[in-house]
């Protein structure tokens, strides 16, 4: 059995096979997936502004106004710790409202367009591919549109 000693700048020492790249699909004209990256962007925008504005304004309330953040509410719970406590709940209720609207209004736009995008692809591969006889010996069989679920 042969053995490739490795070059000094670790280069392989086999040649790499050719890969043809697909030229885009052309989803990023599509309209639906303008509308999928506005709805997108919208809630990360919000929850951003929320998240960091939250936690911002919780550092500036302790740099500046340490004597409020002293405020005993009951006690040894003080409004600085229950504001940091705060942000935990600020986190959750964001990744929770994340969630939510990934599933209600991006997920189903991602998933129609993707079925429209896969009967699009196979009405073209079907229009191109010759007609095949399904019990000519040396052709491959062709596998349902389906696919295969996933896990």
């Amino acid at each position: 059995m042969p053995e490739f000693p490795p070059r000094r700048d670790d280069t392989p020492t086999f040649p790499l096979p050719h890969i043809e790249h697909t030229p885009p699909s052309g989803i990023s004209d599509h309209p639906e997936f303008h509308s999928l990256r506005r709805a997108q962007r919208r809630f990360g925008t919000r929850a951003t502004i929320l998240s960091v504005g939250g936690f911002l304004l919780y550092v500036l309330l302790s740099s500046f106004v340490p004597a409020v953040m002293n405020q005993p509410l009951f006690g040894h719970l003080t409004i600085g710790l229950a504001l940091g406590l705060g942000q935990f709940a600020i986190m959750g209720v964001t990744a929770w409202c994340y969630v939510r609207h990934m599933r209600t209004r991006v997920d189903p736009l991602a998933r129609g367009l993707r079925s429209r995008l896969h009967e699009n692809e196979n009405r073209r591969a079907r229009a191109a591919a010759p007609p095949q006889g399904a019990g000519q010996p040396g052709q491959p069989l062709r596998q349902g549109t389906r696919g295969f679920r996933t896990w």
